[in-house]
């Protein structure tokens, strides 16, 4: 589905979205959750979110924000993907152009990340995302679950990104990576908004 605001090089102060089968999510979400027998109170409460607020997403009324799905996926301990739904083959292209049909997207306070394929191995799951984060704003993202690591190259604009209290700057070319179980933040810096891939690596159990 298209996004085409994401993808937009003018595009300033994006209000958080979903562009995604939100009906859909809401059904994993739910699945994920009864298999690991949590209430929805109690997901709701460990992940910091309201109950009335992750009842909508379940139901499919929510729009979710990116910050939200992060900490909902964090609780139930599994990849993103599993929440929104892998993109459908052949959709997404990491070097630029149009986000094709079926390409999930989703937004925060200020960064905008489209799904482009999920990879698997014995140990691992990997998810690589192109991002757009508006300058001027920060996002603060919560903590996944134990281990998972990010891996940032940026392509246009200067990013700083990191751990909260331990920012790395990076601009083009340049690459960041750490540990993300810890809360930790984005921001573009100056006036030009950053172009990215996100490359996300959680182990499994």
């Amino acid at each position: 589905m298209a996004h085409h605001s994401l993808m937009d090089s003018g595009a300033q102060n994006l209000s958080p979205a979903m562009d995604c089968d939100t009906a859909g999510i809401g059904r994993r979400i739910r699945l994920l959750r009864e298999e690991r027998g949590m209430s929805l109170s109690a997901l709701a409460r460990a992940a910091g979110v309201g109950k009335a607020t992750l009842s909508g997403l379940e139901n499919g009324t929510r729009n979710p924000t990116l910050e939200t799905l992060w900490a909902i996926t964090a609780e139930l301990g599994v990849p993103m993907a599993m929440a929104i739904g892998a993109p459908a083959a052949g959709t997404g292209t990491a070097g630029g152009g149009s986000v094709s049909e079926g390409t999930p997207v989703v937004q925060g306070t200020a960064v905008g990340g489209t799904l482009l394929q999920v990879f698997e191995d014995e140990s691992v799951t990997y998810e690589l995302y192109r991002l757009v984060i508006c300058a001027g704003t920060p996002q603060v993202s919560p903590a996944h679950h134990e281990g998972v690591t990010e891996h940032v190259t940026v392509f246009a604009g200067t990013l700083s990104a990191g751990p909260v209290g331990a920012p790395m700057r990076a601009g083009p070319g340049e690459h960041v990576s750490w540990r993300s179980d810890v809360p930790h933040s984005y921001v573009a810096l100056g006036e030009q908004e950053v172009h990215a891939s996100l490359l996300m690596r959680y182990p499994r159990p």
